[in-house]
């Protein structure tokens, strides 16, 4: 099943993104590479593609996992949370319909 990854960033992210990226990118190849991955990528904080030093406020990852547990568990190993990119994570199910 599909599931939503939606996070919240802590005010002033970029440095910390900026630093726990290559890997957080890295999880998201493998989930590309086993074909899970539908979409992935961060909100810009501006109305902007490259927010430039107005970074991020989050990001939004839909990929598909075993279950709801097995979502929360990938979300809770993401590298940015350690990094302490993250302010809140919710995981839920998403149910695609268009296109």
């Amino acid at each position: 099943m599909l599931y939503m990854i939606y996070s919240v960033d802590v005010e002033n992210s970029l440095p910390l993104r900026a630093k726990a990226r290559p890997v957080h990118i890295e999880r998201l190849e493998a989930l590309k590479n086993e074909g899970r991955l539908i979409m992935a990528g961060p909100l810009p904080a501006i109305d902007a593609n490259d927010p430039g030093e107005a970074g991020f406020t989050g990001s939004l990852i839909v990929a598909e996992f075993e279950s709801l547990e097995a979502a929360k568990n990938w979300a809770d190993a993401d590298p940015y949370i350690e990094a302490g990119v993250y302010d809140s994570v919710t995981v839920k199910p998403y149910k695609k319909v268009l296109p």
